[in-house]
């Protein structure tokens, strides 16, 4: 397979040095007794900041995992110029229960090597470790602080990674990439689960970042702030100069020219086809005549030097023609071959039968309780740890908040797609999984259901625990939106972190048609914004109900629309 190249415009924002980082040429990889995921890989990764999409599945992690020395190629090669370790900040951190910041910041060892020195120690080995990076300590609390106000002090760098927060910790993480100096940087989903304020600060760190890095993401917004994208699809590598916005003008571009280049092709076609199908009724009409000609006796001589050469002239015809018509449908293919298949999911939800005002669920806050009255759709927002999954748990699963905001459902038909897809039964197949929620749908329609999810064949029988990630959310997502009887109520808890850029196009189309209540959490605000939400609230840590379109000093609690119950 061959890479390549779109040309970047020439107001590309972040414009970088092209000097190569990374150079695949012919990589293959396969598991152990399964088919190959990477397949005659060749692309180079420039030395700026590159985002990495492709679909769920495609094999953009083990990609990282091969470039960061983990997995060895099965053929082919991978270089990492620039010499030194590749830095590689997984999509899920592994961390020891006793971790420090220092530690997550991978320069305990330096610390540790500067107190022996001060000690009185002189083992070589102790100098070795520190190097240059005598002013660690100073350096490591001054970017803390810059990145977090939460990460201050003399003795930041001994607190317990367990009291961070998640998006705490992913900044953490990078943050200790980039005080390692690690010439080439890998990023796989960094901003899931992260909110509002931790994107903007990893944001604001991916913006002034120094040497090569490489993110895998479906966030847009990250993704725009990239030098260059690069797309992994049907086994190649496509590397476009500019951000993920640029690049889908570019690729729309693209293939609308494809599809000209298609439409001229067949013209052709047809028309080569047309011709040589009036070529052949010329023939036959001539040799018609032939024969009438014979029958009124014409000298044999004649009739002989009549047929040799019309034969040698039609023989050179239907050659030419037959060229003419290969060549013709040799450019059709060729033009198809440019055409991208069209192959998003395409997501039909039925009608739940929810009348207009009719209620399906209540929002309780310490501020007055909200009622959600189908079909509304209310996006629910919030910093990390307020117990915005706890709530949306309490009106899914009917259980009691230990927290002081709940959620009460007035519909038993709810749909709940949890963030952790922890409801899937790993040993259980997606077609026994779907069709609990969708007893009375024969095998073979709910087969032909799955397939619109993208689970077809041996996927839908495969035990869950045996699918990919996106593959696994494939089938907890089908489970909602194809109960039977439809779900009154969908409750999402952050959709979006596992989903590809198409399958979020999908499950954005199927909520557009929806007639049913919608109950969206999600920090990925282009996500919201696409789902033409009626309100968005925020939950505050006094668990207060917000309106969030109003600026914080406004938040003295719901408006006088708010239908609030005071009790």
């Amino acid at each position: 397979m061959s890479s390549s190249r779109f040309v970047a415009p020439s107001s590309t924002p972040h414009a970088r040095a092209t000097s190569p980082a990374v150079t695949l040429a012919a990589l293959t990889f396969a598991y152990p007794g399964a088919a190959r995921v990477l397949d005659g890989l060749s692309a180079t990764f420039g030395a700026g900041r590159t985002g990495l999409v492709g679909s769920n599945g495609v094999g953009k992690s083990t990609l990282f995992r091969l470039i960061a020395g983990e997995f060895r190629p099965t053929s082919g090669s991978l270089t990492v110029h620039g010499g030194g370790p590749v830095g590689y900040l997984p999509q899920t951190l592994t961390l020891r229960t006793d971790a420090t910041v220092a530690d997550l910041l991978g320069v305990r060892p330096t610390l540790d090597a500067l107190a022996a020195i001060e000690r009185g120690e002189i083992e070589p080995e102790l100098f070795d470790t520190v190097g240059d990076d005598w002013d660690i300590a100073e350096r490591s609390i001054a970017r803390l602080d810059a990145v977090s106000s939460s990460l201050v002090g003399a003795d930041v760098l001994d607190r317990p990674v367990a009291t961070l927060s998640g998006g705490e910790t992913i900044l953490v993480a990078l943050l200790g990439l980039e005080l390692a100096r690690t010439p080439v940087v890998l990023l796989d989903e960094p901003t899931n689960n992260l909110d509002a304020d931790a994107r903007a600060r990893l944001y604001a760190l991916v913006d002034g970042w120094r040497g090569a890095l490489i993110v895998a993401s479906h966030d847009v917004a990250l993704l725009d702030r990239m030098d260059a994208t690069a797309e992994l699809r049907a086994g190649s590598l496509t590397v476009f100069g500019g951000g993920f916005s640029a690049f889908c003008e570019a690729l729309a571009v693209e293939q609308d020219a494809a599809r000209q280049a298609v439409r001229t092709a067949e013209q052709r076609l047809r028309a080569e086809k047309r011709q040589r199908i009036e070529a052949q009724t010329k023939q036959s009409r001539s040799e018609r005549q032939g024969k009438a000609r014979a029958t009124k006796g014409e000298a044999r001589i004649a009739m002989d030097w009549r047929q040799n050469r019309a034969e040698k002239s039609q023989a050179g015809n239907r050659q030419l023609q037959a060229a003419r018509e290969a060549e013709a449908a040799s450019a059709l293919a060729d033009a198809e071959a440019r055409l991208r298949a069209d192959d998003r999911l395409r997501l039909e939800l039925p009608d739940p039968g929810v009348g207009s005002g009719r209620r399906l669920a209540e929002l309780r806050g310490t501020n007055g309780a909200i009622v959600l009255a189908g079909p509304e759709r209310i996006g629910l927002v919030g910093a990390n740890g307020v117990g915005k999954t706890t709530l949306l748990r309490s009106l899914a699963e009917g259980r009691p908040s230990h927290l002081e905001a709940s959620a009460v459902a007035f519909t038993e038909r709810i749909g709940y797609l949890a963030q952790r897809l922890d409801g899937l039964d790993d040993a259980a197949s997606a077609l026994a999984q779907v069709g609990a929620a969708a007893p009375h749908v024969p095998d073979r329609e709910l087969r032909n259901r799955l397939a619109r999810f993208g689970l077809a064949g041996d996927l839908t029988v495969r035990p869950v625990g045996a699918l990919s990630g996106g593959e696994r959310f494939r089938v907890a997502l089908a489970r909602v939106l194809l109960a039977d009887p439809p779900c009154q109520l969908l409750v999402l808890d952050e959709p979006t972190n596992n989903l590809d850029l198409s399958t979020v196009d999908a499950l954005v189309d199927a909520v557009a048609s929806y007639r049913g209540g919608l109950l969206v959490v999600s920090h990925d605000q282009a996500f919201l914004d696409r789902l033409n939400l009626d309100r968005t609230l925020r939950l505050t840590a006094d668990a207060e109900l917000l309106d969030a379109d109003r600026p914080a000093s406004e938040d003295e609690g719901p408006s006088p629309h708010d239908p609030v119950d005071p009790s």
